[in-house]
């Protein structure tokens, strides 16, 4: 049963918040205390002895902070949503199951769990910047009041759990050993945050309804573009590293689920249509190199 879960439980999760978007409305205010619970599994994972930054990582930093930035500022004269949709799917940091996936193509772990969590960890205090900026606060109250706001409201989020894992790794080792074992429980969570997400993504694209989906279709294909874009960079640098699916999996795979609630909360919530769908795109990706690394095993035997 769990592995069937594991297999599917991505297309019932955004089925299933696409057939109840209404009911599932009433759930969006869990879902930053589902990525803070999601987040602290995740960190209690790590070994710390293992977390090093190095410059392979600090190139994909640049490109997710740098890149996010250059990208907007290219899509915005042909239409404010799209860029924002394209900005979020790039500023958005590495997946918390990124070292997972990574470990099961034969990649160095380590390098992405440390990717993952400094990745996770400096957007709680970049995106403020950025979304004070280009956000549909930032015209109505000055900038300060605007970065402040969205600071205070996202750090917590993100750098908490962070702390709460140190903490119970020393008050507690017993029960940290526990939580690091029940790394499943991420996944599952995962799946109901994102099935909250995708409700809300659906409401937003059914209350905007005009007959016309020319948008929506660009976001998506543009998304899918992003996400090979990435996907392909990341495996680029990685190479020079030695770490080529380090690379793929850390510029890659992305926290959508983060990345949606950021974008529903401060920018268009059309725009969160792009992380959304970029959820299917990397699944997709990450699906066919699992495909090929299993069939190359099986050429072996």
């Amino acid at each position: 049963m769990q592995k069937f879960l594991e297999k599917y439980l991505l297309p019932i999760a955004m089925i299933i918040g696409i057939a109840f978007h209404n009911p599932l409305a009433i759930l969006l205010p869990i879902t930053p205390y589902l990525l803070s619970l999601m987040l602290f599994i995740t960190y209690c994972r790590i070994s710390w002895s293992d977390i090093r930054l190095t410059k392979f990582h600090y190139i994909l930093l640049a490109i997710q902070y740098i890149g996010s930035a250059l990208i907007y500022l290219a899509v915005r004269p042909f239409n404010e949503t799209l860029a924002q949709a394209v900005m979020i799917c790039v500023l958005a940091p590495t997946a918390t199951s990124a070292p997972v996936v990574a470990s099961i193509l034969g990649g160095n772990i380590a390098s992405v769990a440390a990717f993952s969590m400094f990745s996770n960890l400096s957007v709680a205090f970049v995106a403020p910047l950025y979304l004070s900026l280009i956000g549909q606060t930032g015209s109505e109250v000055p900038f300060i009041t605007s970065f402040w706001y969205i600071f205070r409201k996202v750090v917590p989020i993100i750098v908490l759990p962070f702390f709460v894992a140190l903490f119970l790794k020393k008050a507690s080792p017993d029960l940290h050993r526990k939580v690091r074992s029940a790394q499943i429980v991420s996944f599952y969570i995962w799946a109901a945050a994102l099935t909250v997400v995708i409700g809300n993504v659906a409401n937003f694209v059914i209350a905007q309804d005009d007959g016309k989906y020319t948008l929506e279709i660009v976001i998506g294909l543009i998304s899918l573009a992003v996400c090979l874009l990435q996907f392909g960079t990341g495996r680029m640098i990685g190479s020079r590293f030695d770490r080529t699916i380090a690379g793929g999996q850390g510029l890659g795979q992305k926290n959508t689920i983060l990345a949606i609630w950021l974008t529903q909360t401060y920018l268009n919530p059309i725009a969160s249509l792009g992380p959304g769908l970029y959820v299917l795109w990397q699944n997709l990706v990450n699906s066919y190199q699992i495909w090929r690394k299993n069939k190359k095993t099986e050429k072996l035997f």
